[in-house]
């Protein structure tokens, strides 16, 4: 009996999404299969090439600096280009810079190269969660993101135990793998996908300068759009605490005397953890208010991290990083679900493009965060401020979406069903007219 639930429980979870939304969860898992160099990077550099691990450390924040560069411009083409010419851009310029720095020696280039790596990986998450939002109907979309983010754990986990193996055998040949899968998926995108970038003036839209006027959305729209910038500084401070569990938790365990295999053990249940338990959590929280999950993970993860002030054991680091990934889980799916109930359906791939932002921004924050703070007043003040921080983000939560309408959205309503079927050999639907904005 216990089985036959299992079993219905996850025939609910996945069914009745468009063929589409799964053709780019699809895309999104091989894509994360094929994830080498954001893992071995640092690795590579020191061991492989012989860098010094502070040369290794500026090659990182690069990468992550040109996560932050592409951001913006990425949710700009999104909008303006559509997503589909977009993710074909993004995932074939990563496809050529991988394989690139898989060749190049020089230490100047090497930094150029990976700075480029980093914007051209980053510049597919507004499109991809732009066309995610396009294709799947409101009441679903809390749980297609939340698959989509178990695939992107699913991948992970994988492509980190297979990477390791083959970096025992050549680096260069996990930069070259990377580069293929990267590239097949592109190809896949482009064949499987039709442009899903709502119509303007489409069928049911009235064709008044009034209408015009609303769909007009330029960066300095989504600037201007208060309740939206705030969700956005929100979740640069969730990003900066979860970056922690990758930053300053394996330094406080190894100058507590614990080993990396050690951290490695912990941290393997924050994947495993996700890829066990996010599809029946979904079930749980897909349709209950997002303020009170949004309020509750800020809290969970805060002082989850704040009670690593006091692990001594590696029974205490797993409860900590089990009560963290509790949050991770629940904020993910409910969070993404929201910037898209922000968004005004002509400008999707703006405001993605700026969530996007704040994720690539606390990666550049949170090492200057854990390193000063450790340097000068040590680790237990580390966690203190996660505990700040995560209680600073359930008070503002609480505070932003006090008067958020609990129906749908205006913009959720004319987009209430899911695009056009596309045709049987995948083609583009008709481009829209060209975005009279400035940006």
């Amino acid at each position: 009996m216990p089985i036959a639930r299992a079993r219905r429980a996850l025939k609910e979870s996945v069914s009745g999404l468009p063929r589409e939304f799964w053709w780019l969860w699809t895309s999104t898992l091989v894509n994360r299969l094929g994830a080498f160099v954001a893992t071995f990077m640092t690795l590579y550099l020191t061991l492989d090439r012989g860098y010094s691990a502070s040369y290794a450390g500026l090659v990182a924040s690069l990468y992550g600096l040109g996560g932050v560069i592409s951001s913006i411009g990425a949710g700009v083409m999104t909008d303006r280009l559509g997503r589909r010419p977009t993710l074909l851009i993004a995932q074939s310029s990563s496809a050529v810079s991988v394989a690139v720095l898989g060749f190049v020696q020089h230490p100047v280039a090497i930094a150029v190269v990976a700075t480029v790596v980093g914007a051209a990986t980053n510049a597919s998450r507004p499109a991809v969660q732009a066309m995610m939002a396009d294709i799947v109907p409101p009441k679903d979309r809390v749980r297609a993101f939340s698959l989509n983010y178990w695939a992107i754990n699913l991948g992970f986990a994988i492509s980190a135990a297979a990477a390791g193996f083959i970096a025992e055998y050549s680096y260069l040949a996990g930069f070259i793998g990377e580069a293929v899968m990267t590239l097949a998926c592109a190809i896949f995108i482009y064949v499987k996908l039709p442009e899903s970038r709502p119509e303007r003036g489409g069928p049911g839209t009235a064709d008044s300068s009034a209408q015009a006027e609303q769909e007009r959305v330029s960066l300095g729209t989504v600037l201007r759009d208060g309740r939206f910038m705030g969700m956005v500084g929100l979740s640069f401070l969730i990003s900066l605490i979860f970056m922690e569990g990758f930053v300053g938790l394996p330094l406080a365990m190894g100058a507590a005397g614990f080993s990396a295999a050690d951290f490695g053990l912990v941290m393997a249940l924050n994947g495993g953890l996700i890829v066990a338990l996010q599809i029946p959590l979904t079930r749980y929280i897909e349709h209950r208010d997002p303020r009170r999950l949004l309020i509750v993970s800020s809290l969970l993860a805060g002082y989850g991290f704040g009670l690593t002030a006091f692990a001594g054991s590696i029974a205490v680091y797993a409860l900590t990083v089990c009560i963290w990934t509790l949050a991770e889980m629940v904020n993910a799916p409910t969070q993404t679900g929201l910037v898209v109930r922000l968004s005004p359906v002509h400008g999707r791939g703006r405001y993605q493009g700026m969530y996007t932002l704040s994720w690539a921004a606390a990666s550049l924050v949170a090492p200057v965060l854990a390193g000063t703070i450790m340097d000068g007043l040590g680790a237990a003040w580390l966690w203190g401020t996660c505990a700040a921080l995560g209680t600073v983000a359930g008070v503002g939560y609480w505070g932003l979406m006090r008067n958020l309408p609990p129906a749908l959205t205006s913009s959720e309503v004319a987009d209430a069903g899911p695009v056009t079927a596309p045709k049987e050999d995948g083609a583009a639907r008709s481009p829209i007219a060209a975005d009279s904005s400035s940006d």
